[in-house]
């Protein structure tokens, strides 16, 4: 019953995980906590693109900054504020060159300083150029008139299946305490607001963070539609004034204009660079400069006809008088860059769409799904990161190209639902996997090396602990005649302090070539390569770690005469027993390694309370008696089977000894005697195997003269090698007396001794 539990719970996990995260990342886009991020990140991908955009043609600025005040002061006398001649003076050269409208950003609510003529004069021109358009300001909370004029006769939008949304373009729909309020309105002066052939609001529209990123196409006022500066300038310049709610596609269609809403009324603005220079800005003095040359009749600089056609906006734009207001582009930006984007985008159509609702949760969901079944379900980090990544990449990327199309895609509410994802999926599987991890970790510590453990932790599909049949490579090794050494000693401490000298050097040699050390027997060590993670390799791998023992045997035993573990009365009953010839020999321990490679069963073996991860059968019994049968041909050390030395390659050194039976093992098998690796090899060691091989195939097709020869030849060379001694006398025995074939059997040896 617990594993049934066991597995629907682990099949119910990812999609309760997944629909859990969604559930609180849902709530909390709902709740609107993503918001002020989302608004910022949108921020970025404005000012990305900003750069990159072409702005219309159609579009002049002329902007009063500080060196027209000052070339104002020094040639005309003109203090601040400037005489409302100036400015029909500029809108007479308009007049002149054919420019489709003048739009006037400032509010001339109170009458000219210099007087009524200085008024008549500005109203003048207005009335002679007729499409001029003059600022009016809405407010929730002050203004001068609380209702539309009855002498003002300017264009207003008709309405056309507009009642489900008007209400946000009614600013009291979106303050406290409505009921107690009005919108009140500051007009121009009652002669500029009569003579102009528009009016246009400049109420801006700001979102919670205090950023303009929108602007509405009219606004509400004593139930008239009335437009935004940059919609009554094409009201004045002819565009039909009836304009219909598309509540399908969510538009306001305008003649061939699509304009989007959102849900406050206002279109998402696409703002083109981060000041006013791409739109043509011209400074107040060089248009009062080209009016008086053209009246002199001279050749302005500014020709009149340059402004043929064009929407002109004119503004402050000196320190400390021009209006600013925080954008997604600045913190400072001219509040009159906000209606000229709007016709700007107008013109272009190519304003910013605010996405579905639908499809931010969509992605969110999408994202967190993906990312919790690579957490949970991928058993490789790196994929489970780079996937991870990925997805939030992929996301990002999303938010930058969708904007670049048209559309804002949040992307906040999908990446931290992709960041949170991640952390819960991890965490969880953190918790849940930890113990199986640090059971790993504890259970194989003491005889695997960390590497594997690492690889069997990141893929524990390789680890599989009921008891398995594969095709393995065993080591046992052995220290030559140890009970003498142990007898001798005498002092248990010190022969402990031997041992673990002894065995944590030659252990860690085990481990760093990926064994697996199996138990400790005494002064012997088992070990196996190619589990509990496969290694193709198993058997090559288990014949360099016996050669790097064999190398470490010699620093072993300077450090164990130094150390005092083997004492005087050690090297006294080694020689007296003749296993060495005196108590200077330097190599009092000696180890002897058998390897065999073949079919192996590995597992937990063993009770319930007391378990080890072992290895069995006839393949790993051979390992055992060839350590023991290295001593009867007198080895280097290594012996491996032949099962071994056909997996190994050529990486390594070896040569052929005799076919034997060993006891328990009737079938005959060759012998190889390991001696090094091939990289580095000597010229005198390729030359004695060389002879070997030669001398070797004489011996096994009984031409023992011949055989004889080559072996006294390596014998001379070397007379430490007891191998090539072993076969010299077998030769001269068989030359004395031939062996019968019975006696002979094709050369095999068979084995008394374990």
């Amino acid at each position: 019953m617990k594993l049934t539990i066991k597995s629907i719970i682990e099949k119910i996990t990812a999609p309760v995980i997944i629909v859990l995260l969604f559930l609180v990342m849902f709530f909390a886009d709902f709740s609107k906590v993503f918001d002020f991020l989302e608004m910022k990140t949108y921020d970025f991908r404005v000012r990305f693109f900003a750069d990159s955009y072409r702005t219309s043609d159609d579009i002049i600025v002329v902007l009063l900054d500080q060196p027209s005040i000052d070339w104002a002061a020094a040639e005309r006398g003109w203090g601040w504020p400037w005489p409302r001649q100036a400015y029909a003076e500029l809108v007479d050269y308009m007049n002149t060159g054919g420019a489709s409208t003048v739009a006037f950003d400032v509010i001339f609510s109170e009458p000219s300083v210099y007087g009524p003529q200085d008024d008549a004069a500005f109203i003048e021109a207005d009335r002679d150029f007729g499409r001029t358009i003059h600022t009016i300001f809405f407010s929730s909370s002050w203004g001068s008139m609380y209702t539309w004029p009855q002498d003002l006769d300017t264009k207003t939008f008709n309405l056309t299946n507009f009642d489900s949304i008007v209400s946000r373009y009614d600013l009291l729909n979106f303050v406290d305490d409505a009921d107690a309020k009005q919108t009140g309105a500051q007009f121009p002066i009652a002669g500029l607001r009569n003579t102009a052939g528009g009016m246009g609001n400049v109420t801006s529209l700001i979102d919670s963070d205090g950023v303009v990123r929108r602007a509405r196409l009219f606004t509400m006022f004593d139930n008239k539609a009335v437009p935004g500066l940059s919609a009554a300038s094409l009201l004045v310049s002819g565009r039909d004034t009836n304009i219909v709610y598309n509540e399908e596609e969510q538009v306001i269609q305008w003649g061939y204009s699509a304009i989007p809403v959102s849900k406050n009324g206002g279109s998402l603005l696409r703002f083109k660079g981060g000041d006013l220079n791409k739109y043509w800005p011209y400074a107040a003095k060089d248009i009062l400069q080209s009016a008086e040359a053209y009246a002199r009749g001279e050749e302005p600089r500014l020709p009149p006809e340059d402004f043929n056609g064009k929407y002109v906006f004119f503004g402050y734009y000196a320190a400390g008088l021009f209006d600013i207001c925080t954008t997604p582009l600045s913190s400072t930006y001219p509040g009159m860059g906000v209606h000229i984007t709007m016709l700007d985008n107008i013109f272009n159509n190519d304003f910013i769409r605010e996405s579905p609702a639908a499809l931010a949760p969509l992605i969110t969901l999408l994202a967190i799904a993906i990312i919790v079944l690579l957490v949970l379900y991928s058993s490789h980090t790196t994929l489970t990161v780079a996937g991870s990544i990925g997805v939030i990449t992929i996301i990002t990327g999303l938010g930058f190209l969708s904007y670049h199309l048209g559309y804002w895609v949040p992307i906040v509410f999908p990446l931290s639902g992709a960041i949170f994802a991640f952390l819960a999926s991890s965490i969880y599987k953190y918790v849940t996997e930890g113990k199986s991890k640090r059971f790993i970790k504890s259970a194989f510590s003491q005889y695997l090396s960390p590497m594997v453990i690492e690889q069997i932790i990141a893929d524990p599909s390789q680890l599989k602990l009921g008891g398995e049949k594969r095709e393995m490579t065993a080591i046992f090794t052995d220290i030559r005649s140890f009970s003498t050494i142990s007898e001798a000693l005498g002092d248990p401490t010190k022969l402990v302090e031997l041992l673990n000298y002894y065995l944590t050097r030659m252990s860690n040699i085990i481990l760093e070539n990926h064994g697996t050390i199996d138990k400790y027997e005494g002064d012997a060590i088992i070990a196996f390569f190619g589990a509990p993670v496969h290694m193709p390799n198993h058997a090559a791998l288990a014949c360099r770690s016996a050669i790097l023992m064999k190398r470490a045997e010699t620093e072993i035993n300077k450090e164990v005469l130094a150390q005092g573990f083997i004492t005087g009365n050690v090297m006294e009953a080694m020689v007296h027993k003749k296993i060495l010839k005196s108590v200077d020999d330097p190599n009092p321990l000696y180890t002897r390694l058998g390897i065999n490679t073949g079919e192996m069963v590995v597992g937990n073996m063993g009770t319930p309370n007391k378990m080890d991860y072992t290895i069995m059968g006839n393949a790993v019994n051979l390992a055992a008696r060839l350590e023991g049968v290295n001593k009867q041909y007198n080895t280097g050390g290594i012996l491996i089977s032949e099962y071994t030395q056909a997996k190994i390659g050529d990486a390594f050194l070896f040569r052929p000894l005799s076919r034997v039976r060993v006891v328990g093992v009737d079938t005959p098998l060759r012998l190889y005697e390991l001696l090094d690796l091939r990289e580095g090899a000597t010229p005198a060691m390729l030359n004695m195997l060389d002879l070997w091989n030669r001398g070797f195939n004489a011996y096994e097709n009984r031409d023992f003269p011949a055989a004889l020869n080559l072996f006294k030849t390596i014998y001379r060379g070397n007379n430490q090698d007891r191998v090539a001694k072993l076969y010299l006398d077998r030769c001269e025995k068989y030359i004395a007396g031939p062996p019968a074939p019975a006696t002979w059997d094709n050369g095999v040896d068979n084995l008394t001794e374990k």
